[in-house]
Protein backbone atom coordinates (compact mmCIF):
# COMPACT_ATOMS: atom_id res chain seq x y z
CA UNK A 1 0.00 0.00 0.00
CA UNK A 2 1.65 3.04 -1.06
CA UNK A 3 0.80 5.71 1.51
CA UNK A 4 3.65 7.92 0.31
CA UNK A 5 3.34 9.26 -2.65
CA UNK A 6 2.19 12.95 -4.17
CA UNK A 7 -0.45 13.34 -1.81
CA UNK A 8 1.89 13.25 1.09
CA UNK A 9 3.81 15.93 -1.02
CA UNK A 10 0.96 18.04 -1.24
CA UNK A 11 -0.21 17.47 2.44
CA UNK A 12 3.54 18.66 3.55
CA UNK A 13 3.66 21.92 0.86
CA UNK A 14 0.31 22.79 2.41
CA UNK A 15 1.43 22.17 6.02
CA UNK A 16 4.77 24.39 4.90
CA UNK A 17 1.86 26.96 3.50
CA UNK A 18 0.13 27.20 6.76
CA UNK A 19 3.21 28.30 8.66
CA UNK A 20 4.52 30.77 6.03
CA UNK A 21 1.25 32.46 5.75
CA UNK A 22 0.55 32.40 9.21
CA UNK A 23 0.15 36.46 9.08
CA UNK A 24 -2.25 36.03 6.38
CA UNK A 25 -5.73 35.33 7.23
CA UNK A 26 -8.84 34.85 5.19
CA UNK A 27 -10.94 34.83 8.22
CA UNK A 28 -9.53 37.87 9.67
CA UNK A 29 -10.02 39.76 5.84
CA UNK A 30 -13.94 38.30 6.00
CA UNK A 31 -14.60 40.88 9.39
CA UNK A 32 -12.05 43.30 8.52
CA UNK A 33 -11.73 44.02 4.69
CA UNK A 34 -15.69 43.82 3.53
CA UNK A 35 -16.98 47.06 4.46
CA UNK A 36 -18.40 46.12 8.08
CA UNK A 37 -19.38 48.78 10.37
CA UNK A 38 -19.71 48.49 14.21
CA UNK A 39 -21.60 50.96 16.31
CA UNK A 40 -19.52 53.09 19.04
CA UNK A 41 -21.71 53.56 22.50
CA UNK A 42 -22.06 56.60 24.39
CA UNK A 43 -19.95 57.52 26.74
CA UNK A 44 -21.09 59.11 30.22
CA UNK A 45 -20.57 62.63 28.83
CA UNK A 46 -22.45 62.35 25.83
CA UNK A 47 -25.43 60.56 28.04
CA UNK A 48 -25.18 63.31 30.13
CA UNK A 49 -25.56 66.20 27.88
CA UNK A 50 -28.65 64.39 26.27
CA UNK A 51 -30.38 63.48 29.15
CA UNK A 52 -29.28 66.60 31.20
CA UNK A 53 -27.93 65.17 33.81
CA UNK A 54 -25.87 67.60 36.00
CA UNK A 55 -22.11 66.59 35.88
CA UNK A 56 -20.79 66.30 39.46
CA UNK A 57 -18.33 68.39 40.53
CA UNK A 58 -15.20 66.85 42.57
CA UNK A 59 -15.09 66.41 45.79
CA UNK A 60 -12.40 67.10 48.15
CA UNK A 61 -9.42 63.91 47.32
CA UNK A 62 -11.83 61.24 46.55
CA UNK A 63 -12.94 62.43 43.53
CA UNK A 64 -16.21 63.15 43.99
CA UNK A 65 -19.04 59.57 42.09
CA UNK A 66 -16.80 59.30 39.90
CA UNK A 67 -14.47 56.77 40.89
CA UNK A 68 -15.88 55.68 44.72
CA UNK A 69 -13.90 52.77 45.77
CA UNK A 70 -12.81 52.22 41.96
CA UNK A 71 -16.32 51.97 40.74
CA UNK A 72 -17.84 53.20 37.41
CA UNK A 73 -20.01 55.98 37.98
CA UNK A 74 -23.72 55.01 37.87
CA UNK A 75 -26.80 57.10 36.88
CA UNK A 76 -29.73 56.75 35.14
CA UNK A 77 -31.26 58.05 31.79
CA UNK A 78 -34.72 57.83 30.18
CA UNK A 79 -34.93 54.86 28.22
CA UNK A 80 -37.17 57.39 25.03
CA UNK A 81 -33.53 59.27 25.06
CA UNK A 82 -32.56 59.30 21.23
CA UNK A 83 -29.78 58.40 20.77
CA UNK A 84 -27.67 58.42 17.11
CA UNK A 85 -24.30 55.81 17.54
CA UNK A 86 -21.86 56.60 15.71
CA UNK A 87 -20.37 54.22 13.91
CA UNK A 88 -16.47 52.90 12.80
CA UNK A 89 -15.14 50.56 10.42
CA UNK A 90 -14.27 47.16 11.93
CA UNK A 91 -10.41 46.61 11.95
CA UNK A 92 -8.05 44.04 13.14
CA UNK A 93 -7.43 45.82 16.25
CA UNK A 94 -10.80 45.76 17.31
CA UNK A 95 -11.60 41.74 16.46
CA UNK A 96 -8.25 40.16 17.62
CA UNK A 97 -10.04 40.35 21.58
CA UNK A 98 -13.37 39.51 20.84
CA UNK A 99 -14.63 36.38 22.23
CA UNK A 100 -13.74 32.98 20.53
CA UNK A 101 -11.77 35.03 17.99
CA UNK A 102 -9.12 32.64 17.79
CA UNK A 103 -11.73 29.29 17.18
CA UNK A 104 -12.95 31.52 14.02
CA UNK A 105 -10.11 32.26 12.74
CA UNK A 106 -8.73 28.95 13.07
CA UNK A 107 -11.42 27.32 11.55
CA UNK A 108 -11.94 29.34 8.66
CA UNK A 109 -8.17 29.32 7.19
CA UNK A 110 -7.94 25.74 7.88
CA UNK A 111 -11.43 25.28 5.83
CA UNK A 112 -9.63 27.09 3.19
CA UNK A 113 -6.65 25.07 3.09
CA UNK A 114 -8.63 22.11 3.07
CA UNK A 115 -10.30 22.96 -0.06
CA UNK A 116 -7.17 23.56 -1.77
CA UNK A 117 -5.40 20.47 -0.40
CA UNK A 118 -8.58 18.43 -1.67
CA UNK A 119 -8.82 20.43 -4.95
CA UNK A 120 -5.32 19.54 -5.73
CA UNK A 121 -5.96 15.73 -4.28
CA UNK A 122 -8.71 15.66 -6.74
CA UNK A 123 -6.78 16.89 -9.94
CA UNK A 124 -3.66 14.26 -9.23
CA UNK A 125 -6.46 11.31 -8.69
CA UNK A 126 -8.32 12.13 -11.94
CA UNK A 127 -4.58 11.62 -13.59
CA UNK A 128 -3.78 8.90 -11.51
CA UNK A 129 -6.27 7.10 -10.10
CA UNK A 130 -5.44 5.85 -6.92
CA UNK A 131 -5.49 1.84 -6.16
CA UNK A 132 -3.91 1.16 -2.97
CA UNK A 133 -3.06 4.24 -1.79
CA UNK A 134 -4.97 6.09 0.63
CA UNK A 135 -6.80 9.86 -0.20
CA UNK A 136 -5.21 11.62 2.30
CA UNK A 137 -8.01 14.33 1.57
CA UNK A 138 -10.10 13.31 3.48
CA UNK A 139 -7.98 13.16 6.61
CA UNK A 140 -7.99 16.89 6.20
CA UNK A 141 -11.76 17.02 5.26
CA UNK A 142 -12.51 14.41 8.97
CA UNK A 143 -10.76 17.21 10.98
CA UNK A 144 -12.36 19.87 9.52
CA UNK A 145 -15.81 18.04 10.14
CA UNK A 146 -14.30 16.87 14.25
CA UNK A 147 -13.30 20.57 14.31
CA UNK A 148 -16.59 22.40 13.73
CA UNK A 149 -18.34 20.03 15.80
CA UNK A 150 -16.03 20.38 18.62
CA UNK A 151 -16.81 24.23 18.31
CA UNK A 152 -20.53 24.02 18.07
CA UNK A 153 -20.37 21.76 21.06
CA UNK A 154 -18.82 24.39 22.83
CA UNK A 155 -21.08 26.96 21.66
CA UNK A 156 -24.30 25.06 22.68
CA UNK A 157 -22.28 23.54 26.01
CA UNK A 158 -22.60 27.49 27.46
CA UNK A 159 -26.11 27.03 27.96
CA UNK A 160 -25.54 24.58 30.16
CA UNK A 161 -22.50 25.72 32.44
CA UNK A 162 -24.39 29.23 33.10
CA UNK A 163 -27.21 30.16 35.51
CA UNK A 164 -28.68 32.77 33.26
CA UNK A 165 -29.70 30.07 30.28
CA UNK A 166 -32.47 28.10 31.42
CA UNK A 167 -34.74 29.01 28.14
CA UNK A 168 -31.34 28.35 26.42
CA UNK A 169 -30.88 25.24 28.00
CA UNK A 170 -34.77 23.93 27.96
CA UNK A 171 -34.41 24.74 24.10
CA UNK A 172 -31.79 22.71 23.72
CA UNK A 173 -33.56 19.72 25.69
CA UNK A 174 -36.53 19.87 23.31
CA UNK A 175 -34.16 20.22 19.92
CA UNK A 176 -32.83 17.21 20.55
CA UNK A 177 -35.60 14.90 21.63
CA UNK A 178 -38.15 16.18 18.51
CA UNK A 179 -34.86 15.80 16.13
CA UNK A 180 -34.26 12.19 17.73
CA UNK A 181 -38.36 11.89 16.73
CA UNK A 182 -37.79 13.18 13.30
CA UNK A 183 -34.84 11.26 12.65
CA UNK A 184 -35.98 7.72 13.79
CA UNK A 185 -39.24 8.04 11.31
CA UNK A 186 -36.40 9.30 8.66
CA UNK A 187 -34.64 6.33 9.33
CA UNK A 188 -37.66 4.03 8.58
CA UNK A 189 -38.69 5.56 5.19
CA UNK A 190 -37.93 3.05 2.68
CA UNK A 191 -35.14 3.88 0.54
CA UNK A 192 -37.44 3.67 -2.66
CA UNK A 193 -38.73 7.18 -1.33
CA UNK A 194 -35.92 8.51 0.54
CA UNK A 195 -32.25 7.49 -0.98
CA UNK A 196 -29.80 8.11 1.82
CA UNK A 197 -28.63 4.98 1.24
CA UNK A 198 -28.39 3.59 4.87
CA UNK A 199 -30.11 0.20 4.72
CA UNK A 200 -27.95 -0.45 1.51
CA UNK A 201 -25.00 0.26 3.79
CA UNK A 202 -25.55 -2.14 6.60
CA UNK A 203 -27.19 -4.78 4.24
CA UNK A 204 -23.13 -4.58 2.61
CA UNK A 205 -21.31 -3.91 5.87
CA UNK A 206 -23.07 -7.02 7.44
CA UNK A 207 -22.14 -9.49 4.32
CA UNK A 208 -18.74 -8.78 4.14
CA UNK A 209 -18.33 -7.85 8.09
CA UNK A 210 -18.99 -11.54 8.58
CA UNK A 211 -16.70 -13.05 5.92
CA UNK A 212 -14.14 -10.88 7.57
CA UNK A 213 -14.85 -12.48 11.26
CA UNK A 214 -15.06 -15.61 9.32
CA UNK A 215 -11.71 -14.87 7.50
CA UNK A 216 -10.51 -14.36 11.25
CA UNK A 217 -10.83 -17.68 12.38
CA UNK A 218 -13.65 -15.62 15.00
CA UNK A 219 -17.12 -17.20 15.43
CA UNK A 220 -19.80 -14.66 15.57
CA UNK A 221 -23.18 -13.91 13.87
CA UNK A 222 -22.31 -10.61 12.59
CA UNK A 223 -22.37 -6.90 13.54
CA UNK A 224 -24.74 -5.44 15.59
CA UNK A 225 -28.35 -5.54 14.35
CA UNK A 226 -29.84 -3.01 11.93
CA UNK A 227 -32.14 -1.54 14.80
CA UNK A 228 -29.33 -0.77 16.77
CA UNK A 229 -27.17 0.88 14.42
CA UNK A 230 -30.31 2.74 13.49
CA UNK A 231 -30.88 4.39 16.84
CA UNK A 232 -27.22 5.23 16.89
CA UNK A 233 -27.62 7.43 13.81
CA UNK A 234 -30.47 8.39 15.10
CA UNK A 235 -28.48 9.89 18.39
CA UNK A 236 -25.71 11.10 16.26
CA UNK A 237 -28.90 12.87 14.20
CA UNK A 238 -30.29 14.49 16.95
CA UNK A 239 -27.25 16.45 18.59
CA UNK A 240 -26.40 17.49 15.25
CA UNK A 241 -29.75 19.11 14.93
CA UNK A 242 -29.72 20.14 19.10
CA UNK A 243 -26.12 21.84 17.34
CA UNK A 244 -27.73 23.54 14.82
CA UNK A 245 -30.59 25.30 16.87
CA UNK A 246 -29.42 28.27 17.78
CA UNK A 247 -27.36 28.93 14.98
CA UNK A 248 -30.19 28.03 12.97
CA UNK A 249 -32.17 30.74 14.71
CA UNK A 250 -29.20 33.87 14.64
CA UNK A 251 -29.17 33.26 10.76
CA UNK A 252 -32.88 33.43 10.59
CA UNK A 253 -32.72 36.48 12.36
CA UNK A 254 -29.93 38.11 10.43
CA UNK A 255 -31.52 37.15 7.02
CA UNK A 256 -34.83 38.63 8.41
CA UNK A 257 -33.07 42.12 9.06
CA UNK A 258 -31.20 41.75 6.33
CA UNK A 259 -34.44 41.59 4.07
CA UNK A 260 -35.87 44.82 5.94
CA UNK A 261 -33.38 46.73 5.49
CA UNK A 262 -31.13 46.13 2.32
CA UNK A 263 -34.24 44.36 0.58
CA UNK A 264 -34.67 47.53 -1.68
CA UNK A 265 -32.24 45.95 -4.66
CA UNK A 266 -34.20 43.03 -6.05
CA UNK A 267 -30.86 41.71 -7.05
CA UNK A 268 -29.95 41.33 -3.34
CA UNK A 269 -33.25 40.66 -1.99
CA UNK A 270 -32.95 37.74 -4.88
CA UNK A 271 -30.02 36.38 -4.00
CA UNK A 272 -30.87 36.24 -0.07
CA UNK A 273 -34.05 34.48 -0.48
CA UNK A 274 -31.74 32.05 -2.47
CA UNK A 275 -29.22 31.97 0.10
CA UNK A 276 -31.89 31.16 2.28
CA UNK A 277 -33.49 28.23 0.73
CA UNK A 278 -31.36 26.39 -0.73
CA UNK A 279 -30.34 24.08 1.74
CA UNK A 280 -34.78 22.89 1.08
CA UNK A 281 -33.38 22.40 -2.37
CA UNK A 282 -31.15 20.38 -1.68
CA UNK A 283 -32.53 18.47 0.82
CA UNK A 284 -35.25 17.73 -1.79
CA UNK A 285 -33.29 16.22 -4.44
CA UNK A 286 -32.64 13.08 -1.73
CA UNK A 287 -36.42 12.31 -2.48
CA UNK A 288 -36.64 10.01 -5.14
CA UNK A 289 -40.16 10.73 -6.57
CA UNK A 290 -39.67 14.49 -6.41
CA UNK A 291 -36.32 14.41 -8.29
CA UNK A 292 -34.35 11.84 -9.50
CA UNK A 293 -37.57 10.32 -10.90
CA UNK A 294 -37.95 13.27 -12.91
CA UNK A 295 -34.71 13.75 -13.90
CA UNK A 296 -33.56 10.21 -14.44
CA UNK A 297 -36.25 7.91 -14.96
CA UNK A 298 -38.68 9.99 -17.41
CA UNK A 299 -38.47 10.25 -20.48
CA UNK A 300 -40.20 13.38 -21.28
CA UNK A 301 -42.12 13.77 -25.00
CA UNK A 302 -39.59 14.62 -27.74
CA UNK A 303 -36.75 13.49 -25.90
CA UNK A 304 -35.34 9.87 -26.74
CA UNK A 305 -33.87 9.61 -22.89
CA UNK A 306 -34.16 10.89 -19.61
CA UNK A 307 -32.51 14.32 -18.63
CA UNK A 308 -29.59 13.13 -16.97
CA UNK A 309 -28.16 9.70 -16.22
CA UNK A 310 -28.25 8.52 -12.58
CA UNK A 311 -24.46 9.43 -12.17
CA UNK A 312 -24.99 12.78 -13.25
CA UNK A 313 -27.25 13.16 -10.53
CA UNK A 314 -25.62 12.37 -8.45
CA UNK A 315 -22.86 14.47 -8.98
CA UNK A 316 -25.09 17.17 -9.40
CA UNK A 317 -26.24 16.97 -5.95
CA UNK A 318 -22.74 17.49 -4.65
CA UNK A 319 -22.22 20.55 -6.50
CA UNK A 320 -25.12 22.45 -6.14
CA UNK A 321 -24.16 21.52 -2.21
CA UNK A 322 -20.57 23.71 -2.64
CA UNK A 323 -22.40 26.05 -4.88
CA UNK A 324 -24.37 27.05 -1.78
CA UNK A 325 -21.72 27.35 0.35
CA UNK A 326 -19.99 29.61 -2.26
CA UNK A 327 -22.71 31.93 -2.04
CA UNK A 328 -23.28 31.92 1.35
CA UNK A 329 -19.51 33.06 2.26
CA UNK A 330 -20.27 35.88 -0.48
CA UNK A 331 -23.30 37.08 1.66
CA UNK A 332 -21.60 36.47 4.96
CA UNK A 333 -20.46 40.37 5.17
CA UNK A 334 -23.98 41.37 4.43
CA UNK A 335 -25.07 39.02 6.87
CA UNK A 336 -22.82 40.09 9.65
CA UNK A 337 -23.51 43.75 9.20
CA UNK A 338 -27.51 43.23 9.75
CA UNK A 339 -26.40 41.58 12.74
CA UNK A 340 -24.48 44.89 13.64
CA UNK A 341 -26.83 46.97 13.02
CA UNK A 342 -29.06 45.62 15.96
CA UNK A 343 -26.99 48.35 18.19
CA UNK A 344 -28.83 51.11 16.94
CA UNK A 345 -31.95 49.16 16.11
CA UNK A 346 -31.80 48.08 20.22
CA UNK A 347 -31.80 51.76 21.33
CA UNK A 348 -34.67 52.83 18.51
CA UNK A 349 -36.85 50.04 20.22
CA UNK A 350 -36.34 51.17 23.87
CA UNK A 351 -37.89 54.14 22.54
CA UNK A 352 -41.29 52.78 22.93
CA UNK A 353 -40.37 51.70 26.54
CA UNK A 354 -40.97 53.76 29.34
CA UNK A 355 -39.03 54.57 32.43
CA UNK A 356 -35.15 54.47 33.00
CA UNK A 357 -31.88 52.62 32.37
CA UNK A 358 -28.59 53.14 33.67
CA UNK A 359 -25.65 54.22 32.06
CA UNK A 360 -23.69 50.92 32.46
CA UNK A 361 -26.88 49.17 31.37
CA UNK A 362 -27.37 51.15 28.31
CA UNK A 363 -23.37 50.96 27.16
CA UNK A 364 -23.92 46.93 27.68
CA UNK A 365 -26.47 46.68 25.48
CA UNK A 366 -24.57 48.53 22.65
CA UNK A 367 -21.56 46.80 23.53
CA UNK A 368 -22.50 43.32 23.35
CA UNK A 369 -23.60 43.39 20.06
CA UNK A 370 -20.19 44.05 18.93
CA UNK A 371 -18.45 41.44 21.42
CA UNK A 372 -20.03 38.29 20.38
CA UNK A 373 -19.37 39.84 16.70
CA UNK A 374 -16.82 36.11 16.56
CA UNK A 375 -19.37 33.88 18.11
CA UNK A 376 -22.33 34.95 15.34
CA UNK A 377 -19.88 34.07 12.61
CA UNK A 378 -19.15 30.86 14.42
CA UNK A 379 -22.95 30.75 14.33
CA UNK A 380 -22.66 31.00 10.78
CA UNK A 381 -20.14 29.24 9.15
CA UNK A 382 -19.42 25.73 11.60
CA UNK A 383 -23.29 24.32 9.92
CA UNK A 384 -22.24 25.24 6.36
CA UNK A 385 -18.86 24.03 6.48
CA UNK A 386 -19.83 20.60 8.22
CA UNK A 387 -22.50 20.59 5.19
CA UNK A 388 -19.80 21.11 2.37
CA UNK A 389 -17.17 18.67 4.41
CA UNK A 390 -19.60 15.99 4.23
CA UNK A 391 -20.44 16.02 0.86
CA UNK A 392 -17.14 16.15 -0.38
CA UNK A 393 -16.32 12.61 1.59
CA UNK A 394 -19.32 11.62 0.49
CA UNK A 395 -18.20 12.16 -2.95
CA UNK A 396 -14.55 10.72 -2.86
CA UNK A 397 -15.47 7.54 -0.64
CA UNK A 398 -18.79 6.91 -2.48
CA UNK A 399 -16.75 6.56 -5.74
CA UNK A 400 -18.39 9.31 -7.49
CA UNK A 401 -16.61 11.83 -10.30
CA UNK A 402 -16.93 15.58 -11.25
CA UNK A 403 -16.90 14.41 -14.43
CA UNK A 404 -19.96 12.51 -14.57
CA UNK A 405 -22.02 15.55 -14.70
CA UNK A 406 -20.47 15.83 -18.39
CA UNK A 407 -20.10 12.53 -20.18
CA UNK A 408 -20.95 8.93 -18.91
CA UNK A 409 -17.77 7.06 -17.51
CA UNK A 410 -17.38 3.07 -17.16
CA UNK A 411 -18.08 1.98 -13.73
CA UNK A 412 -16.83 -1.56 -13.99
CA UNK A 413 -13.70 -0.56 -13.21
CA UNK A 414 -14.83 0.38 -9.80
CA UNK A 415 -16.78 -2.99 -9.74
CA UNK A 416 -14.41 -4.89 -10.22
CA UNK A 417 -12.04 -3.05 -7.55
CA UNK A 418 -14.61 -3.66 -4.80
CA UNK A 419 -14.10 -7.46 -5.81
CA UNK A 420 -10.48 -7.45 -5.80
CA UNK A 421 -9.39 -10.14 -3.21
CA UNK A 422 -5.58 -10.70 -2.37
CA UNK A 423 -4.16 -14.57 -3.75
CA UNK A 424 -0.84 -14.27 -3.09
CA UNK A 425 -0.71 -16.73 -0.08
CA UNK A 426 2.90 -15.65 0.90
CA UNK A 427 1.55 -12.40 2.16
CA UNK A 428 1.89 -11.16 5.62
CA UNK A 429 -0.86 -12.26 8.41
CA UNK A 430 -1.42 -8.44 9.17
CA UNK A 431 -1.68 -7.60 5.04
CA UNK A 432 -4.27 -9.68 4.61
CA UNK A 433 -5.98 -8.57 7.16
CA UNK A 434 -5.88 -5.32 6.12
CA UNK A 435 -7.27 -5.99 3.00
CA UNK A 436 -10.01 -7.81 4.56
CA UNK A 437 -10.83 -4.95 6.64
CA UNK A 438 -11.24 -3.00 3.56
CA UNK A 439 -13.48 -5.38 1.87
CA UNK A 440 -15.94 -4.33 4.56
CA UNK A 441 -15.84 -0.61 4.05
CA UNK A 442 -17.24 -0.85 0.45
CA UNK A 443 -18.24 1.99 -1.37
CA UNK A 444 -21.94 1.16 -0.35
CA UNK A 445 -20.88 1.45 2.99
CA UNK A 446 -19.31 5.04 2.90
CA UNK A 447 -22.26 6.21 0.62
CA UNK A 448 -24.56 5.14 3.18
CA UNK A 449 -22.79 6.97 6.00
CA UNK A 450 -21.90 10.49 4.53
CA UNK A 451 -25.22 10.58 2.24
CA UNK A 452 -26.92 10.14 5.22
CA UNK A 453 -24.46 12.87 6.91
CA UNK A 454 -25.04 15.35 4.11
CA UNK A 455 -28.72 14.87 3.87
CA UNK A 456 -29.45 15.36 7.66
CA UNK A 457 -27.07 18.56 8.22
CA UNK A 458 -29.03 19.83 5.27
CA UNK A 459 -32.42 19.20 6.99
CA UNK A 460 -31.17 20.00 9.84
CA UNK A 461 -29.75 23.12 8.67
CA UNK A 462 -32.79 24.19 7.10
CA UNK A 463 -35.26 23.42 9.59
CA UNK A 464 -33.63 25.47 12.31
CA UNK A 465 -33.78 28.23 10.20
CA UNK A 466 -37.29 27.81 9.05
CA UNK A 467 -37.68 27.61 12.57
CA UNK A 468 -35.95 30.81 13.74
CA UNK A 469 -38.06 32.82 10.22
CA UNK A 470 -41.44 31.55 11.63
CA UNK A 471 -40.66 33.24 14.63
CA UNK A 472 -39.76 36.20 13.76
CA UNK A 473 -42.80 36.32 10.99
CA UNK A 474 -45.17 35.94 13.10
CA UNK A 475 -44.59 35.37 17.08
CA UNK A 476 -41.87 38.89 17.37
CA UNK A 477 -43.23 41.88 17.57
CA UNK A 478 -41.06 44.50 15.31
Amino acid sequence: MALLGAQLVITLIMVSVIQKLGNYSFARWLLCSTGLIRYLYPDNNELKALAGVPKDKPKGKKGGKHEQNGKAETFHVPRSLEIQLETAPVTALDVIHLRYYTEYQWIVDFSLYTSIVYILSEIYTSIFPLKDEFNLSMVWCLLVVLFSFKILLTLTKQYFTSEESIGERSTCIVAFCVFLLIAMMVLIVDESNLEVGVDLAYDSFYENAHKFLENQGLSSVGPASKLILKFAFAIWAAIIGTLFTFPGLRVARMHWDSLRYYGDNKLKSALLNVNFAMPFVLALLWVRPVTRHYLTVRVFSGMEKPLMSGAAFDTLRLALVAGTVVLRLCLMPRQLQAYLDMAQRRLDAQRKEAGRITNVDLQKKVASVFYYLCVVALQYICPIIMCLYFALMYKTLGGYGWADLFYEREEMCSLEDKKVVPEDLDLEQYQMAWENLKMVFTQEVYRGVFGFATWWSLFAWFATTSLGLAYQTYFRIS
